[in-house]
């Protein structure tokens, strides 16, 4: 297929586009800055632009990769999330349905369903969180503008049939965290796999499976993360004793942390639960927390990426 990929130059274009071409498909990338696998420079916010690019390279297929994130409230006002992240989708979404598609693939976030209150860690127990959870409240603008092209989405299915996938993705940025400070590094990031975080590749992978099943699947969303061996009946001690949760879990975890010079956390607040998609879909993300500790047994590369000077190329330019 001729494939649209918007975000092309970001961290998952990077790792998607070659991912896409790796099946055979066509790549036609979009993004506001250069990069490897752009070969089209403009935002999802012209409309212009976007219809250009659909009439000169045949588009078969779009995976909504692009637009405004949360380190970018820092940078950008509210406007411009709603120019990107909602016209920008809106724009995408129509032209898909005017070149007949069927199938369209959105990049969305599991920070929209995180509330202020869940980031917060209100609660007595783990929040466990997966498609059911609600009522959303999102906490930023970032989450509010994914909120809504989500519901684009939704409606562009209903009124139009244009078949729609819609993940929800966990953390999965190669930086450091900008509002935790301990532990820090890659000791969170391989904390994170156990309840919140996924690999690039993954994520990629993740993509290319909703592009394949869209057709079948129709619509609906999905909770990418990395598949979590806890369980709900873990929930309130997750929140006062993490650490016993998962020593019960994995013996030799606090010895392998400890020998790397690095923490078990004390609490954690809140479980990402992506079965849906592997009951639903047949994905389920391949790097996990035990990946993790094999590679500690070993003494192996760690399974994930960590980047502290990485700069979004947005901001960059």
């Amino acid at each position: 297929m001729r494939i649209l990929l918007t975000g092309s130059s970001g961290w998952l274009g990077r790792f998607l586009a070659p991912r896409l071409k790796q099946d055979g498909h066509v790549v036609t990338g979009l993004d506001i800055a250069p990069g490897e696998h752009t070969t089209h420079i403009g935002s999802v916010a012209d409309k212009t632009c976007v219809e250009r690019v659909f009439a000169e390279q045949g588009i078969e297929a779009v995976i909504h990769a692009g637009g405004l994130h949360k380190p970018d409230i820092a940078r950008f006002p509210a406007q411009a999330f709603i120019d990107v992240n909602i016209t920008g989708t809106l724009n995408l979404l129509t032209a898909a349905r005017d070149a007949g598609h069927d199938r369209f693939v959105f990049t969305s976030t599991t920070s929209l369903m995180i509330s202020q209150e869940i980031r917060n860690e209100m609660a007595d127990h783990a929040v466990w969180i997966d498609e059911n959870t609600g009522p959303l409240a999102p906490r930023n603008i970032y989450g509010v503008t994914k909120l809504a092209a989500e519901g684009l989405c939704r409606q562009f299915f209903i009124d139009h049939g244009l078949n729609t996938v819609v993940l929800r993705t966990s953390r999965f940025f190669p930086e450091e965290d900008d509002t935790l400070k301990h532990p820090s590094g890659e000791n969170l990031k391989a904390l994170e796999l156990l309840y919140r975080r996924g690999t690039v590749e993954d994520m990629a992978e993740a993509h290319v499976a909703a592009l394949e099943k869209a057709p079948e699947i129709r619509h609906e969303v999905y909770i990418i993360s990395s598949p979590t061996p806890f369980r709900r009946q873990d929930a309130s001690r997750l929140k006062t004793d993490a650490a016993a949760v998962i020593t019960e879990y994995i013996p030799d975890a606090p010895a392998l942390f400890a020998a790397k010079g690095w923490v078990l956390p004390d609490s954690i607040g809140r479980v990402y639960d992506a079965s849906r998609a592997e009951r639903q879909m047949g994905f389920r993300c391949r790097t996990d927390f035990a990946a993790v500790l094999d590679a500690l047994r070993r003494g192996a590369d760690l399974p994930f990426a960590h980047d502290p000077g990485y700069i979004n190329p947005q901001a960059a330019g």
